[in-house]
């Protein structure tokens, strides 16, 4: 077994996920269990509303696997946090109190509910972190190769200037510093941009808001100038949003590519557009199901089922060696669409190709 630090690069932009060996490792969910049975209770707490993937895909997509899992006998609990970590401390005690089998974690803040965590391990609840790695005695964590998503976008960067210049003004607009996948995305951003472009302004966004997001952007369009700007990194498409926003409101009309990451329906549709440059799509069924399957395994006891989906070791700064899964990611750009969001039925063409985008759809082919 590979051990691994979470903060190690992958090496390959795109994978299989039918290549990691791991997602089809399911068994039998209905056989006997030494541990538990399948009336089980697995709870989920998921971080925040502004991103709409988790409310739209992976809690949907966690629900009805462990349904499928337990022959319909198990059931989730749901709470979402909505960027609050205080919120999100009261939810998770609730479980506790309810005393479920099991719980999901994507975490507000990795380091406030550390002592959450503590207190469910010490109740007998395993915790499973979902997402971004919390800290504190996590049993496994399941996410996305968060250094990956980072270079991916830096490399769609560079590639977007064509031949890039050490003078490109690229201004950074990364994640929330209390979550710890935002450190992990700028980093593998800055394998790719360092040496080769100027990072002229970096702005940290608090809970990723979009609003901050625009402020900040229209700070470095005031400082910079709006035609000195070549390239801009935005952590997620949310925030790539407000970006868009800010630069309109300056009166710039040829926008610089721009990145993004979650392949939100409004930030495809800007790809489509041409408004927003590519977003990183991260195959939110692969990485939900891993994680109903981990929880799963894990209440009823099959060992041999959680191993393996749970191959590579990570840190957090609290513990070493945790169980995980990082599922691989992609770059989604205009020549893709279809063979990504669309092909996994994330989005149907005809969500894409509204009245307002159906005559930038039929110029790439997108029908």
């Amino acid at each position: 077994m590979r051990r691994i630090a979470i903060s190690v690069a992958a090496s390959t932009l795109t994978l299989s996920l039918a290549g990691c060996g791991m997602l089809n490792a399911t068994g039998d969910s209905a056989a006997a269990s030494p541990t538990r049975g399948n009336d089980i209770t697995v709870g989920v707490l998921m971080p925040e509303k502004t991103n709409t993937r988790y409310e739209e895909f992976d809690y949907p997509i966690i629900q009805k696997k462990v349904a499928a899992l337990t022959r319909n006998q198990g059931k989730t609990v749901y709470a979402n946090a909505a960027a609050k970590a205080s919120t999100q401390v009261k939810q998770m005690q609730k479980m506790i109190d309810d005393k479920v089998d099991v719980i999901l974690l994507d975490a507000v803040d990795a380091h406030t509910i550390a002592d959450m965590v503590k207190k469910a391990k010490d109740a007998g609840i395993p915790v499973i972190a979902y997402d971004r790695l919390a800290e504190g005695p996590i049993d496994a964590y399941v996410s996305f190769d968060n250094e990956l998503v980072g270079e991916v976008q830096g490399r769609s960067l560079i590639e977007a200037l064509g031949t890039a210049d050490a003078s490109d003004k690229v201004v950074m607009v990364n994640g929330s510093p209390t979550d710890p996948n935002a450190g992990q995305f700028k980093q593998g951003a800055m394998s790719e941009l360092n040496g080769k472009v100027t990072i002229a302004e970096s702005f940290d966004t608090a809970d990723w808001s979009p609003e901050i997001a625009q402020a900040n952007m229209t700070k470095a369009i005031d400082k910079l100038g709006k035609d000195n700007i070549a390239a801009v990194y935005s952590a997620n498409d949310a925030m790539a949003g407000g970006i868009i926003k800010a630069f309109e409101k300056a009166g710039v009309s040829e926008l610089p590519p721009i990145t993004g990451q979650d392949a939100e329906l409004s930030a495809v549709q800007r790809i489509v557009s041409g408004e927003q440059y590519m977003s990183v799509y991260k195959p939110y069924p692969g990485e939900a199901e891993a994680a109903a399957e981990m929880a799963v395994a894990k209440i009823q006891g099959k060992d041999i089922q959680f191993d393996a989906l749970t191959r590579k070791k990570v840190d957090s700064p609290t513990e070493k060696d945790i169980p995980a899964q990082l599922v691989p990611v992609v770059s989604l750009t205009k020549s893709n669409i279809k063979s990504t969001v669309v092909a996994d039925g994330i989005y149907k063409v005809s969500d894409i190709c509204t009245s307002k985008y159906k005559s930038a759809c039929a110029a790439i082919g997108l029908k």
